[in-house]
């Protein structure tokens, strides 16, 4: 896993928190603990995590709003954790830039199995030459991927994506006119089956387009392919 990674909790229930931290400390990470969204953003500021995991109810902030600002900030991963596990929320969630969400009550191991997923995935992206051929810039069009620097651009211009974003758009990008189902999508990007339902891919493509497409509801370079999933145009 390299240098230990430091993952943030942001959780006002003690018990829960303490449980979290004592069970990833002993799985190996370096962790902290905020109890509330300013707490959070302090951290985020001055402890600089390499992840962290947010519940939805704070006690100063709703979590949805804590993750719109954290995102503002930084790319660190998130990953929602809480009791409100309704496909509103998800959405909600994955829309204002977490990466992943698991609902309360959740399994440790699966939690620490989601995160040593997204370090992993992360890692050899960007350490890994021999991963997806060892195509580190891709040109296509105005739009340039640097895979190494994990960076964007459009026509010149840095397009700021957060690290799932990246891995998603150059995956489908290096496969370029290939059509891939949400459920490829999900094994080969998040690296793990049960990541979650279809919204997840579904609103990451959404943000994406959001970001790169000058007309998101009429993309140039993702196209959706009804019915089967989502390619890369390279007649873009």
């Amino acid at each position: 896993m390299g240098s230990t990674k430091r993952i943030l909790i942001v959780e006002d229930e003690q018990d829960i928190s303490r449980i979290l931290k004592q069970y990833l400390t002993n799985t190996g990470y370096e962790t902290s603990c905020a109890g509330n969204g300013a707490g959070c953003l302090q951290q985020l500021e001055a402890w600089r995590p390499d992840y962290i995991i947010l519940d939805l109810m704070l006690p100063d902030m709703d979590g949805i709003e804590l993750c719109r600002q954290i995102r503002e900030r930084a790319d660190t991963p998130i990953l929602i954790l809480s009791a409100r596990g309704s496909d509103t929320d998800k959405v909600m969630g994955l829309g204002f830039g977490a990466d992943d969400y698991m609902t309360k009550p959740f399994s440790l191991s699966e939690l620490t199995a989601r995160i040593s997923a997204h370090f992993r995935r992360y890692d050899s992206m960007v350490n890994t030459p021999s991963t997806w051929n060892n195509k580190e810039f891709l040109q296509i069009g105005c739009l340039t991927i640097d895979r190494k620097a994990y960076r964007v651009c459009l026509n010149g211009r840095e397009i700021r994506l957060s690290a799932k974003e990246f891995e998603l758009l150059y995956y489908l990008a290096y496969n370029r006119n290939q059509v891939f189902t949400k459920s490829q999508l999900l094994d080969a990007v998040w690296g793990y089956e049960s990541v979650g339902d279809d919204n997840t891919v579904t609103v990451y493509i959404r943000r994406i387009r959001e970001k790169i497409e000058e007309d998101p509801s009429k993309p140039l370079f993702l196209k959706t392919v009804w019915g089967v999933g989502y390619k890369f145009s390279a007649n873009s």
